[in-house]
């Protein structure tokens, strides 16, 4: 029936999503700008000044008041910036900028067997797998069986945070990415949409897709 076991839990399906990922830009722990919704499968965020486009976004026009020398600074450096790619399932980011990317995912720490919170140096001209869905799907289907609140912290892993230039963490002076001058926020919409079904299959309240769960 309609309340019965959770052994009556029909597969829900992955569905790709017309916008693969949205992405935020911050200055410490400000937001700044629209969130930029990603279609193409290869995205570049760099730092010029030319109009965004469907598989560009630029930060170079975006204005915030608050801004310090600091982040002016790293502004500069940001040049070639980072691309985002996803293909086969599995999402990819590439080092553009002559300086070093520094990225929060707790997909590939897991993978690695790393700290959740670890964060990884990837220099210039190298890239590193970010996410991978086979692996996400499978964490999915194991923390079915460990209830609502091990599914619904599965939404930290959709969440991938990449800082220009600044490292942050432990073995840095900055501790928390909202000390960093210029970082991006990614928003996995597939698997958080994915995630949402199943939660709410699961007869629990859908995520609140806040953009610091």
């Amino acid at each position: 029936g309609s309340n019965g076991s959770p052994l009556e839990l029909e597969p829900v399906m992955y569905c790709e999503p017309t916008y693969w990922c949205s992405i935020s830009y911050y200055e410490m722990n400000t937001r700044v700008g629209e969130n930029y919704h990603a279609s193409q499968d290869s995205v570049t965020v760099d730092g010029f000044t030319d109009p965004s486009s469907t598989d560009r976004f630029c930060l170079g026009l975006l204005s915030n008041v608050n801004r310090n020398q600091v982040i002016e600074q790293t502004r500069k450096n940001i040049g070639r910036g980072v691309r985002l790619y996803y293909i086969g399932g599995e999402v990819f980011a590439e080092c553009l900028s002559d300086s070093s990317l520094f990225v929060q995912s707790p997909n590939c720490n897991q993978h690695y067997g790393w700290h959740p919170a670890t964060v990884c140096k990837i220099p210039p001209g190298c890239n590193l797998k970010i996410f991978n869905n086979q692996q996400f799907a499978s964490l999915l289907s194991q923390s079915v069986n460990q209830g609502f609140e091990a599914v619904y912290a599965l939404a930290r892993m959709c969440t991938i945070r990449i800082s220009f230039v600044k490292g942050w963490g432990e073995e840095y002076r900055r501790k928390t990415v909202t000390a960093t001058p210029c970082w991006i926020e990614l928003h996995l919409n597939g698997p958080l949409q994915w995630l949402d079904k199943v939660l709410q299959q699961m007869g629990s309240p859908a995520l609140k897709c806040g953009s610091n769960s």
